[in-house]
């Protein structure tokens, strides 16, 4: 298709005042600049990057956490969910079918209107209400109603038990909206936030893109989180090397996401002066999605054929060494129900055992297939990646693969849409249990926008895991939801990786700034002492 943008209007010298102005605090010391490889991109095709009921990349999610409230949030080195614009919060029957949180008192908006329980009401049914192909809304869509009682007093009613609702409502999908700045029934274009969280938000434009969002202190903030500055700013950059730059000429403080391989072996391995590089704990996962309606692809026995093929450990080594590992399940490791059916299932590569799946399902070899990737989203191996996995396709002369990577503006767009064949992804979880591994994937309306279907894990087997409190307790029924998965393979999963970041040496609570979702907490960034 002819693909139009939807070009907003630069605001560079408007916003110029308050650029200058945001290196000094209430100390008169620096203030801090973060550098990030997310884009962020407006088109005619995903004009709403930044609205709740759209935002669904962990770029997007990373700017309304700082700017848009939520009943929960995760503490500080992660745990159970804990109130945050809510003062309460909790189950209110045995079967984990209601939920009521009751509002902070004082609340409200950074514009100074008041906050209330139909503004939590009003912003839940908005999303459900536009449902948007962005898989957002099927974080909430075991909603059956929302009450309101009095001004501060919300009651979730849902559709079956889900012991995991908890975790959905410190996403910023459930975050808190003005009905005066969000329509009801329509997605708000371009990149203003508007909300009661820590921050107020600036953003800088050039056509299409934001290319810095300013970040203050939100006077009217009432919540559970504490802020250690007055002010961040986060920059965009267009790859890790320009970020790196950046950092060692110290024109921004931190890089937050994503450090290159090489970047944190030479970090490592030859430290800079004034720069240190801090490992934190990570739950990302890389993927290849299918179409399964594609006719490449539609054949199961294709798709068994490649987790035949696919070397993940030569593909590990090769291309991301002591950063990633392997990955034979959805689950990574550390998280409850992880197991390894795509090892128990094909065992180590074999192209023997791949021909002959194809051979015994009638397929003709060599399979032609085409491997999408997004070239500026998830760091610039991915290329590399991509290319070794047609290596190891081709080389097992089952398969004429070719590699296609584009701007993840234009590849997400085109993946939901059904284009692609064969397309990498990856995965941040919303929030770290086993239930976000699976259901975005698997379930109704799911992010994948995937055709493929298992009435058995939809019906059955996630609504059966939901309801048990104990996580512990549901992880034989993962285990069963894993091993359909390595069965019919709608996904192929390749490896899980660790998260770096690298910042100026006078910066603290670099520590807790990215936790295991990858979550940019800005409000833990600090100079001087913790």
């Amino acid at each position: 298709m002819n693909r139009k943008t939807l070009v907003l209007p630069a605001v560079a010298g408007l916003l110029a005042p308050l650029l200058a102005a945001c290196g000094a605090g209430e100390d008169g010391g620096a203030g801090i600049v973060v550098g990030t490889t997310d884009q962020f991109i407006a088109t005619e095709d995903a004009p709403a990057p930044l609205d709740p009921a759209y935002a669904y990349d962990t770029g997007a999610w990373n700017i309304l956490r700082q700017t848009v409230q939520t009943l929960m949030h995760t503490p500080r080195g992660g745990g159970e969910p804990v109130p945050e614009a809510a003062e309460s919060c909790g189950f209110s029957d045995k079967a984990s079918e209601s939920y009521r949180c009751k509002l902070r008192s004082g609340l409200t908006f950074a514009d100074g209107t008041p906050v209330t329980a139909e503004d939590v009401k009003y912003s839940i049914e908005r999303v459900l209400k536009i449902k948007s192909d962005n898989g957002t809304a099927a974080l909430l869509a075991n909603i059956d109603t929302v009450e309101t009682q009095g001004t501060d007093g919300v009651v979730f009613h849902l559709k079956s038990p889900d012991a995991t609702f908890p975790h959905k409502l410190s996403t910023p999908v459930a975050g808190i909206l003005s009905k005066d700045k969000y329509a009801a029934d329509k997605l708000r274009d371009g990149f203003d936030v508007d909300g009661s969280g820590p921050y107020t938000m600036k953003v800088e434009r050039d056509g299409e893109k934001a290319t810095r969002f300013v970040f203050s202190k939100n006077p009217a903030y009432k919540g559970d989180i504490t802020l250690r500055n007055d002010k961040v700013e986060l920059r965009p950059y267009a790859d890790a090397g320009a970020m790196g730059a950046a950092l060692e000429s110290d024109d921004i403080d931190m890089m937050a996401r994503s450090l290159s391989q090489k970047q944190i072996k030479d970090l490592t391995e030859t430290p800079k002066d004034g720069i240190e590089i801090t490992e934190v704990p990570g739950l990302e996962i890389r993927y290849l999605g299918f179409n399964t309606n594609a006719p490449s692809v539609q054949e199961k026995a294709v798709r068994q054929a490649m987790a035949s093929v696919v070397d993940r450990g030569a593909l590990v080594n090769l291309v991301y060494g002591p950063t990633a590992e392997p990955l034979y399940s959805l689950i990574p490791s550390s998280i409850t129900g992880h197991a390894t059916p795509f090892f128990d299932e094909y065992g180590e590569p074999d192209a023997d055992r791949a021909a002959k799946l194809l051979k015994d399902a009638g397929v003709k070899t060599p399979v032609k297939v085409t491997l999408n990737y997004t070239t500026d989203h998830y760091g610039a191996e991915t290329a590399q990646e991509f290319e070794a996995i047609k290596k190891q396709l081709v080389a097992s002369e089952l398969f004429d693969a070719t590699v296609q990577g584009s701007e993840w503006s234009k590849f997400r767009t085109a993946q939901k849409r059904g284009d692609y064949a064969v397309y990498g992804l990856g995965w941040f979880p919303d929030y770290p249990d086993p239930d976000n591994y699976v259901a975005p994937f698997l379930d109704s309306d799911n992010f994948l926008n995937t055709p493929y279907v298992n009435k058995v894990v939809r019906d059955q087997l996630i609504p059966r895991s939901r309801r048990l409190a104990d996580r512990t307790a549901a992880a034989p029924v993962y285990a069963q939801i894993q091993k359909i998965v390595a069965q019919d393979v709608p996904v192929l999963p390749l490896w899980q990786g660790k998260q770096y970041v690298a910042a100026r040496d006078d910066l603290n609570g670099v520590e807790y700034a990215l936790n295991t979702s990858s979550d940019l907490l800005l409000w833990e960034l600090g100079r001087g002492t913790a």
